[in-house]
């Protein structure tokens, strides 16, 4: 059976009244007589069949069943104000979830993010990290930048930089006991790897002449953000890739011993849906890593701070 909804000028008298437990602030607050409130609210009965007010020593007072019908026609008119405020607010505007790896927003976009929130205050961006490629049909996901070769079916994909992979370490590894003075000083050293990208000592080792052997010893972490932090604590030597050690080797906290570097295999690249890969919000966010990816972070910094 289909029930027929009541009136919806009726349910924004019962809810004002019942906010108020008054008629006549009910009244004011929608901008009309106490009168017309007084007959919504009987219409409204005789359509539900059922009393929602009753009067208690001149003061006004729900029913059981209004008790029990406020909270749903609250939560509706709620739900309404939400939908028509994000119905009328402005393309460029609102919220903008981002998923990227926890290394890359961590090393490389938390850093530089405030210059964005700064240009585009009516954006809010929220950051979700997963070292997995989201599903835009499933999850609730607007952009991400990715790692790969720059071809997903369905979207569209910006390259917005490579990498280079090195060695780096504290500088306080350098003047122990085994210093780095050339890459056959690694032999007396910890190497730190990361799952997510197994083979890469064994490519740079061979770019420098050393024998692949080399890549079997050290300590093995899941993200590269906790290979870099064992770096930074001194536990040994890691594998940077150029967009996650940028600030830590300006600021001195990591060091490059040496001048090789290799090639990533694959690069970043800014993805979306094509069917929202050019809304006003994704194509400001887009367009402003575009320009961040070609300055380096002390130089982005150093624009903000002058603002």
């Amino acid at each position: 059976m289909t029930i027929r909804l009541p009136s919806l000028n009726g349910l924004r008298a019962f809810e004002a009244a019942a906010r108020h437990l008054s008629f006549t602030k009910a009244a004011a607050e929608l901008n009309v007589t106490q009168t017309a409130v007084s007959h919504q609210i009987r219409r409204l009965e005789a359509q539900l069949g059922l009393r929602l007010f009753t009067r208690r020593n001149r003061a006004l007072a729900l029913t059981g069943a209004a008790l029990n019908y406020l909270p749903a026609v609250r939560a509706a008119f709620e739900d309404l104000r939400g939908a028509t405020e994000r119905l009328l607010r402005p393309q460029h505007e609102g919220i903008l979830t981002v998923s990227v790896l926890p290394t890359l927003a961590a090393k490389w976009l938390v850093p530089r993010l405030a210059a964005f929130q700064e240009a585009h205050p009516g954006i809010e961006v929220r950051i979700s990290t997963a070292t997995r490629a989201v599903d835009f049909r499933r999850e609730e996901i607007d952009v991400a930048i990715r790692y790969g070769g720059g071809r997903w079916p369905g979207l569209r994909a910006v390259w917005l930089m490579d990498e280079e992979v090195f060695p780096v370490c504290s500088p306080a590894l350098l003047a122990g006991e085994r210093p780095l003075c050339a890459p056959a000083d690694l032999a007396g050293q910890t190497l730190l790897h990361v799952n997510l990208y197994a083979d890469e000592w064994l490519q740079w080792l061979t770019a420098a002449g050393l024998p692949p052997s080399l890549a079997q010893r050290g300590l093995t972490f899941d993200l590269n953000l906790m290979a870099l932090q064992a770096a930074l604590d001194g536990l040994g030597v890691a594998l940077g890739r150029s967009a996650f050690v940028e600030a830590d080797l300006a600021a001195g906290r990591l060091v490059a011993p040496f001048d090789i570097v290799v090639p990533a295999k694959a690069a970043f690249y800014v993805v979306a849906p094509e069917a929202t890969a050019d809304s006003p919000k994704i194509a400001l966010f887009r367009n402003w890593l575009l320009e961040a990816a070609a300055r380096p972070i002390a130089s982005t910094d150093r624009d903000r701070r002058s603002l």
